[in-house]
């Protein structure tokens, strides 16, 4: 059976091989009739991003990009975007890439039109009320990895380049009007970023999947999302070119973000500072740190990952789901340990600090302290 489909839930999304070519018409629904293409330097002159421009130029709607993006994307290239499409006469975004671009990609849409601070909009509290809505420029977005799932979040995470904090930066109209989610983009993501996003996806459903907040609907996502990632981010990872495991892939990842609106919890908590300190792969050490973090929560998960373990056919209960998770990461290449990331005399009062200022640890089913979370960050080391 072709995997292609439309979707509503959460915003439209045009899931399916080869519906790139659908990205004018997308634009059209969005009410874009200049955009700005947005994504990161590695893809910026990549084949799927010129055949992408192509296809806008082609249909009239101009031939714009900016890829000033870092890997963790922040205030600077937020201001840096802002620039380009207030010079350029623009009057929405296609949002282009991994969790980077698609992060930048949607601040810029957001931020062109205020006239407030970035950090004014940070998620706490009702500070998103401050945006003027109506100046929010519309968004198309177009993953091309399968981890983040931002192209269906209503937030960005953006680093603050000087105090080196990752922040959340919300707004209900971050989401963006019409997503293309097509496989076919994701082909040429190498091994090791197959594994890193893919292990962020199943980051994402586990923490929601575990976060002691109420949503149902939230929750079973997270499980079958947990499904398809263990399913088929192997075969992925053997072999890029196997559409039905990308497709299936790009479709965890967007289950999982929708998911995570339950919550996240300590994975996050750490990864957010380790990332913007040492400028990690996400996804990746997400996947470091999850052993850790598991047997962290195991007085309060032990039961409901064991009712998991029983749908993802994984014998042993919480134990055996554990054991799954080291073996799982340990086949796609994960390092078991940040000093193996490549992080050495990492600063462990800073980290320490920084995460449990996260807003991440409000979803963590067992409390996160000082002290009990610096024993949880040295026993990832």
């Amino acid at each position: 059976m072709p995997l292609t489909a439309n979707w509503s839930y959460p915003t439209a999304i045009r899931f399916g091989a080869g519906r790139i070519a659908e990205i004018a018409d997308a634009c059209s629904a969005a009410n874009i009739k200049k955009p700005l293409l947005i994504t990161d330097r590695g893809l910026a002159d990549m084949e799927i991003t010129t055949r992408t421009l192509d296809l806008l130029e082609a249909a009239g709607l101009g031939r714009a990009l900016f890829a000033d993006v870092d890997p963790n994307p922040n205030e600077k290239n937020a201001a840096a975007g802002v620039q380009a499409f207030k010079d350029g006469g623009h009057d929405g975004v296609v949002a282009f890439g991994g969790g980077s671009g698609l992060d930048l990609g949607k601040l810029v849409a957001f931020l062109a039109g205020q006239t407030r601070s970035l950090w004014d909009f940070e998620d706490i509290g009702d500070w998103w009320t401050r945006a003027d809505a109506d100046a929010i420029a519309p968004i198309v977005a177009v993953p091309t990895t399968a981890g983040t799932g931002s192209e269906v979040g209503r937030a960005s995470v953006i680093t603050n380049s000087e105090t080196e904090e990752k922040k959340i930066i919300f707004h209900p109209k971050f989401l963006p009007t019409v997503v293309i989610c097509d496989p076919e983009l994701t082909v040429g993501m190498p091994k090791f970023i197959t594994a890193g996003t893919g292990l962020d996806a199943f980051a994402h459903c586990v923490e929601a999947f575990c976060s002691p907040h109420y949503h149902p609907m939230s929750q079973g996502m997270a499980l079958e999302g947990m499904r398809l990632v263990k399913d088929y981010l192997p075969r992925a990872y053997a072999d890029g070119t196997d559409l039905e495991a990308r497709a299936q892939m790009m479709s965890a990842a967007a289950m999982g973000a929708t998911a995570f609106q339950k919550g996240l919890g300590a994975i996050h908590a750490l990864s957010h500072p380790i990332g913007a300190m040492y400028h990690t792969h996400h996804g990746t050490t997400n996947a470091v740190c999850m052993p850790a973090v598991l047997q962290f929560n195991k007085p309060a998960i032990a039961q409901i990952i064991g009712q998991a373990s029983r749908y993802l056919n994984i014998e042993g209960g919480f134990d055996g789901f554990c054991a799954f998770v080291e073996d799982f990461n340990a086949s796609l290449g994960i390092p078991r340990t940040l000093t193996e990331m490549g992080i050495e005399n990492i600063d462990v009062d800073r980290v320490v600090a920084k995460a449990l200022s996260d807003p991440s640890t409000t979803g963590n089913p067992v409390e996160m302290t000082a002290e009990n979370t610096r024993r949880l960050l040295e026993a990832c080391c």
